[in-house]
């Protein structure tokens, strides 16, 4: 997790820890206090202790959210979006580091069909999830590292004739916060949760595309916000 990484200050390294929703649950909601949203987490996880018959919670803990939102307000979602957002910015592509660092995303779509499916259960009086401090879900569907992606989304660039070349030298850390503020947590930290719990217990089984699948429409997309490519009905009213 992030903490993990800040705590080593390993930023850029890949960490092999991989935690889980099952067997694990225990290690989960327990984090230290440094741990990003842990905050949150204990308030929701000690809802419940005086009276555990009248509140049942659960928390969903997502990794790299993808894909398009069907809401009405954001339908972007921040790490990868940014990154594009920022290379298509300098012209040139780049690593956070050396980007050995691993997380886990999950398609924005399939994140929501398991709110979907926890509200469901709850509306059935919990049916077969578990709440409360067994309430606790992981939501992914794979890994990977950001190296891969940040070369990935380079090589979609410059085909789309964005960027000059799809070289990515590494930025340090100075670097990479004058881009982004948060550029080491969101780029440069491990994030590795696997969802046991959800496929288990509710039959949750994530199907939407993957990050590597839509990364073209996402660089296309933050090309137009930028005004980096013009849509048709801008180009018919020249």
């Amino acid at each position: 997790m992030a903490w993990e990484t800040a705590a080593k200050n390993a930023y850029g390294s890949e960490l092999p820890k991989v935690y889980d929703d099952w067997d694990g649950i225990q290690e989960v909601t327990s984090f230290p206090g440094s741990a990003l949203h842990r905050h949150v987490d204990k308030i929701v996880l000690r809802m419940n202790s005086a009276n555990p018959e009248a509140i049942k919670t659960a928390i969903v803990c997502p990794p790299c959210i993808y894909g398009s939102g069907r809401g009405p307000d954001n339908q972007r979602s921040v790490q990868v979006y940014e990154a594009a957002k920022a290379i298509l910015r300098r012209k040139q592509a780049f690593l956070p580091l050396k980007g050995d660092n691993v997380w886990h995303g999950v398609n924005v779509q399939d994140l929501s069909d398991l709110y979907v499916l926890l509200a469901e259960a709850a509306a059935g009086g919990g049916g077969k999830a578990t709440w409360n401090e067994d309430g606790y879900y992981f939501a992914e569907n794979g890994e990977f590292v950001w190296k891969d992606m940040f070369q990935a989304m380079a090589k979609i660039a410059h085909q789309m004739g964005l960027l000059d070349s799809d070289d990515t030298p590494s930025l340090s850390a100075t670097e990479l916060e004058e881009i982004h503020p948060y550029a080491l947590v969101i780029w440069c930290s491990n994030s590795r949760g696997k969802a046991i719990r959800a496929r288990k217990l509710l039959g949750w089984k994530p199907h939407r595309e993957s990050l590597g699948e839509i990364l073209p429409g996402i660089i296309d997309g933050e090309a137009r916000a930028l005004g980096l490519i013009q849509g048709h009905a801008a180009k018919v009213t020249q």
